[in-house]
């Protein structure tokens, strides 16, 4: 090809003087013009392209919350055990509570036992100075699936002329339930009073009550009503009435008119802790055990179902159980290093407890390893206790 004689700078001056090219079609002919196949191809990918990004945007954010609710999951299990913990060691380190059940602070240095001035007791004794105040036991459901019922007891003051069925009637206003991490069920809407001959106790419910709409509501009414009267009397008979009319309508009873009350025994007692409290309520277990040896035995785990936890710590370790009468030997592991602190104060509380379950009236610890735990001495004989979880009302 032969060179060309113009110069570069030549070439763009007669370009520059050469008339002005202008392209008056439509974009859209331009665009219609375009190869189908081409423009198919172009459309097709462009969804495809968005739904890759899509589910990779989806799942970047899904990982992040994933990641999020597991790590709060794990703190919050982490804080939840290390509050358990720390607050476990400081029970035994003479500190207090309050009338909700929680821990409070009362000493600056910590300590490693309790003593008689600052161990807690969850029951009432007969050591205790009742004067001339009565024990009521007031069973309430737990705060949180009222699966269990726990029994409460404070000390009222007595008056002439009033039987203890007007005191539990009086006083069922004057509980704390919601202070104390547990439902808010009383006073009923109820009114309860004795027969003439004292032998059945007579409950009539308005109209509109609601102690029969569901299943659980029924039971649980039965049985607070069952286990209310049993403690606190020797009754054994509940008469129903509705507005003054014979009988209660209960959807899954039918018309219940009377009932009667077993005393039912032979059940372990567990720690149950409410919601924001570190002060566990000693409470039975839902089923009964054969002998109190089996019972000691499911007291050193957990019943997960009804947020039941164990009330015999390790170091509270049975090796063999006896019987005196009506009094209760226990002997130890030859190994056991039992504690001076807060939590085996409440552990031999809860062995008390289930000992009066099965008719016993004493324990004795025939091996002690230390000579108190709080305010027990274990070289001697100790007294069951009166009732459970004490709590002020007056």
């Amino acid at each position: 090809m032969k060179k060309s004689e113009w110069s570069d700078k030549e070439l763009i001056e007669i370009l520059k003087e050469m008339p002005k090219v202008k392209d008056y079609r439509d974009p859209r002919d331009i665009y219609q013009n375009l190869s189908p196949k081409k423009r198919r191809t172009f459309l097709w990918l462009l969804p495809g392209i968005a739904s890759v990004a899509a589910l990779f945007l989806l799942f970047l954010i899904a990982s992040n919350i994933i990641d999020n609710n597991q790590h709060s999951l794990e703190k919050l299990k982490e804080d939840t055990t290390s509050s358990r913990e720390l607050a476990r060691e400081n029970q035994g380190t003479g500190n207090g509570i309050n009338n909700a059940g929680i821990l409070k602070d009362q000493s600056e240095t910590p300590k490693t036992k309790v003593t008689k001035e600052t161990s807690f007791q969850t029951a009432v004794y007969g050591d205790n100075n009742l004067q001339d105040g009565k024990v009521l036991i007031f069973w309430i459901p737990d705060g949180v699936q009222d699966q269990n019922l726990i029994p409460v007891a404070t000390i009222v003051n007595t008056e002439k002329n009033k039987n203890w069925l007007s005191l539990f009637n009086e006083n069922m206003a004057r509980l704390k339930e919601k202070e104390w991490g547990l439902s808010d069920y009383y006073p009923l809407n109820a009114s309860l009073r004795l027969d003439k001959s004292e032998r059945k106790v007579i409950v009539d419910v308005p109209d509109d009550h609601t102690y029969g709409q569901g299943s659980k509501q029924e039971t649980l009414f039965i049985n607070m009503l069952k286990r209310n009267i049993s403690s606190n009397s020797e009754v054994k008979q509940i008469k129903f009435t509705t507005n003054g009319k014979s009988g209660i309508e209960l959807g899954n009873y039918g018309v219940v008119e009377e009932i009667d009350i077993k005393d039912e025994k032979k059940h372990a007692y567990f720690f149950y802790y409410p919601e924001g409290s570190n002060i566990p309520f000693l409470v039975p277990s839902p089923s009964v055990y054969k002998d109190i040896n089996t019972a000691f035995d499911a007291m050193t785990g957990d019943i997960e179902e009804y947020r039941l936890e164990r009330s015999l710590v390790p170091s509270f370790a049975i090796n063999h159980v006896s019987i005196v009468d009506k009094k209760l030997l226990l002997t130890l592991n030859d190994n056991t290093k039992l504690k001076d602190d807060q939590m085996t104060v409440w552990s031999l509380e809860a062995v008390l407890l289930t000992a009066k379950e099965f008719g016993f009236e004493q324990v004795l610890v025939t091996n002690p390893p230390i000579s108190n735990i709080g305010s027990f001495d274990l070289t001697r004989e100790i007294n069951v206790p009166l009732a459970p979880n004490l709590r002020e009302i007056q």
